[in-house]
């Protein structure tokens, strides 16, 4: 009986020790869903900085109402009138904006505004005065997770500005998210005080991240990014330096001013779990491990980040399949050190499988997800061979492959610019999407503009071949994702968010090659069903 016993307990054991093996071997062909914080919002104190500013113009704060009804939820409206009634009056000029379920900070002298209004004054197009010389809003978009806001400010606007030699409008980007992605940033939280903001700012950060000054701050709890693009280094003649950018960007935050929002519910953090991938397998894709970038292309001959988190749940952003992420500027490097892995696709070759991660190969882009902190930012994508007639009998046009919108968005681009990006503003998701290389002067007759509404799948532009101008590179799109910060928008991998894009498009699950892959007898032994599914960020959230 003892033996039996024994026995017994021992194949207990085993089975026990062994399951942890067979659920690793799945994990390792496993994609993570994102970790995301979320911030409670402090209405309270952004009710009393309301009254404070609208006390400025007695008229005006006597046709608000602060007493809420207590007994209510806190998150009620109702408990709230006097923003309601704000977001009533502003809507007309940042439209939506009672959407944003934080307050809206804005360079807008709101109690001025409201105070010209109650004393008969056409409102119209929001005066250059209200706004602090910068022009009416180039894009505002408020949502679920927060509000995004771009101004601008002419050469030579705004009063006791000093000599500047940039030649083009100075864009200001402003966010506040109730959403902060955990992404295990090695460069955040740094920064120095600005000795003429202390007094209204006193926590915040003037920091220069991935091509940007940032001044980051917390108010009611929640965390604020006011953003110029520059270059850090001596002023150039049609370039802004970031040096330059510090009195507009200063001149921004002193005109800061509540303008809207309202309360919703308070939301929960969501943790990182195991991203949905299709469970049956593909008989021809294949893909190379997250930050395997080609030997010696990273900065100072780096390698790349082994990230393997799915940072949203996307439609693909190119049309049709076949699809192929290689690089484009270090493919013939590729060619020439390895004659392997020709399972699927041509060795050497950025049109076949596998594919392989380029997010960290050498740019003068600044990167702070990457070793020494520069990098590509994103991935190249090659559309397939035209090799025949389309699906419709027409014949094919390589100068005509569709870019879609990987999920319902707004645009953010202005006129003339190489950069289409889409963001995402939901009750679980604050995260954008760039694409690169499509023709400008194409984008801005078809209407890709600030503010534009996109659905998921709908077709906007075509893969080409524009860098600074036309033929400026090789016929593909660069695709990126940001995520936002305690720093602001930051780019992270997006290598892994595509896999699992075009394995849903292809309704096939690829096979890992190369370093760490698991043996083809273990993944066949090793089910995705053996791993429990994280929901989708998208469940039960409103976009």
């Amino acid at each position: 009986m003892a033996t039996k016993a024994v026995r017994f307990v021992s194949r207990w054991l085993a089975s026990f020790v062994l399951l942890p093996a067979g659920m690793a071997v799945a994990i390792a062909d496993e994609f993570r869903t994102p970790a995301v914080s979320a911030v409670p919002v402090e209405w309270r104190a952004a009710l009393d900085q309301l009254r404070t500013e609208l006390n400025a113009r007695p008229a005006v704060a006597s046709t608000f109402t602060f007493s809420g009804q207590r007994r209510l939820p806190a998150y009620d409206p109702r408990t709230m009138p006097a923003l309601v009634q704000l977001n009533a009056a502003i809507s007309p000029i940042f439209g939506g904006i009672g959407r944003s379920h934080v307050p809206v900070l804005l360079p807008f002298d709101t109690a001025a505004y409201l105070d010209a209004r109650l004393n008969g004054v056409p409102p119209g197009p929001s005066p250059a005065h209200y706004q602090a010389d910068f022009r009416p809003v180039d894009l505002f978009d408020a949502g679920p997770a927060g509000y995004n806001a771009v101004f601008s400010l002419e050469p030579g606007a705004g009063e006791g500005m000093p000599q500047r030699t940039f030649a083009r409008p100075v864009e200001v980007q402003i966010t506040g998210s109730s959403l902060i992605y955990q992404i295990g940033d090695p460069l955040g939280g740094k920064g120095e005080p600005v000795k003429s903001l202390v007094a209204d700012f006193p926590d915040l950060r003037r920091f220069i991240r991935e091509g940007y000054v940032r001044y980051a701050f917390t108010r009611f709890g929640v965390p604020y990014v006011v953003s110029i693009q520059c270059l850090d280094s001596v002023p150039r003649a049609r370039r802004l330096a970031c040096r330059e950018a510090y009195p507009v960007a200063e001149r921004f935050l002193k005109a800061l001013r509540l303008a809207g929002g309202l309360p919703s519910r308070p939301r929960l953090d969501l943790p990182s779990g195991v991203a949905e991938r299709p469970a049956q397998r593909s008989p021809d894709f294949s893909y190379r491990p997250a930050g395997d970038i080609i030997a010696n292309t990273g900065f100072r001959k780096h390698g790349g980040r082994a990230d393997f988190t799915a940072y949203s749940q996307i439609r693909f952003p190119l049309e049709k399949a076949p699809a192929f992420a290689h690089s484009q500027s270090f493919m013939k490097r590729r060619a020439r050190e390895t004659n392997d892995e020709a399972a699927g696709g041509r060795t050497g070759q950025n049109s076949g499988y596998p594919w392989q991660d380029n997010f960290c190969e050498a740019r003068s882009f600044g990167v702070g997800q990457c070793a020494g902190g520069f990098g590509h930012q994103g991935q190249d994508i090659r559309a397939g061979e035209c090799d025949g007639a389309s699906e419709a009998g027409d014949k094919c046009d390589p100068r005509q492959q569709g870019v879609v919108a990987v999920r319902d968005s707004a645009v953010i681009r202005s006129p003339k610019q190489q950069a289409v990006t889409l963001q995402v503003n939901s009750r679980t998701e604050h995260v954008r999407f760039r694409y690169m290389h499509m023709d400008p002067s194409r984008l801005d007759s078809d209407g890709v503009l600030n503010g534009r509404i996109v659905a998921e799948g709908e077709r906007f532009g075509v893969v080409s071949n524009y860098l600074d101008y036309p033929n400026g590179t090789s016929r593909h799109l660069h695709f990126d994702v940001q995520v936002f910060t305690r720093d602001g928008w930051l780019w992270v991998n997006p290598y892994v968010t595509l896999i699992s894009a075009y394995e849903r498009l292809i309704r096939g699950r690829g096979r890992l090659t190369g370093p760490g892959a698991p043996s083809a007898s273990a993944v066949a032994n090793a089910s995705p069903k053996d791993v429990p599914r994280q929901p989708d960020a998208r469940e039960g959230g409103e976009n």
